[in-house]
């Protein structure tokens, strides 16, 4: 659920639930103490009444009594100078908070509590009051309130009396004060219930993702990228813990690659160091030999100072290189893309590259199976790097034998690929992978005759990759290898519209 659905929800069980809940424990109390009061009070009344106008209750309380009070002045009026009558109807009324008071005259001669009668005998009415309001029943307000029902009637001796029930309202009935009670805990248990399930949804799903985020962001400051996070997709705070655990992958490939080209730079360095230490020592020696007259000869001159000429010049194409190198290492490589016929260039290619093979008793085939009209869009030099470096080290892996190399050229529908085979020693199968990463070099052997920097194939691939092509090898060792590139074709028709 998206954060906004879920604090929409937690506004509406706020808003709702409570008063719900409290309705349910409303309506359900409120029925079970209307029963209790009809059970215990023997009266009928409507649920609502119990809350909204318990006065009704109470005076209804003592109804039973004040009828008999009707039927025995009408029939009776004799009875009320009975005390024992009269103490009779006052026991009835003393369990319902209320007592009988009666008046001869302006006298009271009975009153059945003497504490209450005392606070209110100032406020009765006079003999024959009319102000009758609930059930026969009145409600006198003061300071000590109380709900009163009067019968008038007269003495056999003629004296107007008058017979008070007197019910005290400042104390309840003890059902609806318990009721009272029950519904301002039931509203604040059922608001504890409500807030205790609310704060336990957020924390799971709003404070737990959170606290999850900061202690992967305290882990990343301390240098563990190793800690991971899973979010939830479907909401804001998932999403925000996916897109961290994403920046977080790539921080860690960010600093692996990093750490890895720190670990080629030095290693790169050190074959520097070796690769130009070999060809300098050679060049001091020879300079040195000369300079002594150890070459006393034309003949051992001349030699000394081809020898220094060659050394210098694999120091030149060393710097080359790694010249080379920067440029693709800073995405610098300058191209001068122009439209080649493929046939043309790889045959003047090949007789300049046979020359050098042939000193070093190497021969090259050359088979191109496509159409000789065939034109690539491609740039001259960079291309010529291309085959130079693959034969290049191709070369340093023929030994021991008549050396081969072979140059094939075929279709392959909007490319043409182009595969170079040597029948060197072979690449052994845990090297194929990385053939083609800077800096890597098979033969780890500092001692090497072969030397090299570990550049010339991570160039091949980078320079092909600009051009739109691709470039694999296969290799089985004691029988040779092949490294196979393509380059797109461009149509004469394209060249023309252009």
């Amino acid at each position: 659920m998206k954060l906004r659905g879920r604090l929409l929800t937690a506004f509406l069980i706020i808003a709702a639930l409570p008063m719900i809940l409290l309705l349910i424990t409303g309506g359900t109390l409120v029925r079970y103490q209307t029963n209790s009061i009809e059970e215990n009070y023997d009266i009928k009344s409507d649920t609502i009444q119990v809350v909204t106008n318990p006065l009704r209750i109470l005076n209804r309380i003592t109804r039973s009594v004040y009828n008999e009070i009707i039927i025995t002045e009408m029939n009776e009026p004799e009875k009320f100078e009975d005390k024992e009558y009269i103490e009779y109807l006052n026991e009835q009324l003393t369990a319902k908070y209320s007592f009988i008071a009666v008046r001869k005259g302006n006298d009271i001669i009975y009153n059945g509590n003497e504490d209450k009668f005392e606070k209110i005998s100032r406020q009765l009415p006079e003999f024959s009051n009319n102000n009758i309001d609930i059930d026969g029943g009145f409600y006198i307000d003061g300071e000590y309130p109380f709900l009163l029902k009067q019968q008038d009637f007269h003495f056999t001796d003629g004296t107007k009396g008058s017979i008070f029930i007197i019910t005290d309202v400042t104390t309840l009935i003890p059902l609806i004060k318990s009721f009272i009670y029950q519904i301002i805990c039931s509203a604040i248990l059922i608001m504890l219930i409500t807030s205790s399930v609310l704060i336990i949804w957020i924390y799971r799903s709003i404070l737990r993702p959170i606290n999850i985020l900061h202690a992967a962001t305290n882990a990343m400051k301390e240098g563990n990228l190793d800690y991971s996070i899973e979010g939830d997709p479907e909401d804001e705070i998932g999403r925000l813990c996916e897109d961290f655990e994403e920046m977080r992958i790539r921080l860690k490939e960010l600093i692996d690659v990093r750490l890895k080209y720190e670990e080629d730079t030095k290693e790169l360095i050190s074959n520097i160091s070796h690769d130009l230490k070999t060809p300098i020592t050679a060049i001091k020696g020879y300079a040195e030999g000369i300079m002594d007259g150890v070459a006393d000869t034309d003949e051992k001159r001349e030699k000394y100072l081809r020898t220094i000429y060659t050394k210098a010049n694999d120091m030149s194409i060393l710097v080359d290189e790694l010249s080379f190198y920067s440029k693709i290492d800073c995405n610098t490589m300058p191209y001068n893309f122009t439209f080649i016929n493929l046939h043309d260039y790889f045959t003047d290619c090949i007789e300049e590259i046979s020359l050098d093979l042939e000193v070093k008793n190497i021969e090259i085939t050359y088979n191109n199976e496509t159409n000789k009209d065939l034109v690539v869009h491609a740039d001259a030099e960079q291309l010529k790097r291309v085959i130079s470096n693959i034969i290049g080290n191709s070369v340093k892996y023929i030994v021991n034998r008549k050396g081969l190399i072979q140059i094939r050229i075929k279709d392959a529908g909007e490319f043409v690929e182009v595969a170079v085979e040597d029948n060197g020693q072979g690449i052994p199968g845990k090297d194929l992978p990385h053939v083609f990463d800077r800096f890597y070099r098979g033969d780890a052997s500092r001692n090497s005759s072969r030397g090299g920097t570990g550049l010339g194939l991570a160039i091949v691939k980078t320079i092909i990759q600009d051009h739109m092509g691709n470039v694999r090898v296969e290799s089985e060792e004691g029988k040779g290898t092949t490294i196979y590139f393509t380059l797109k074709k461009y149509e004469e028709e394209k060249r023309k519209d252009e």
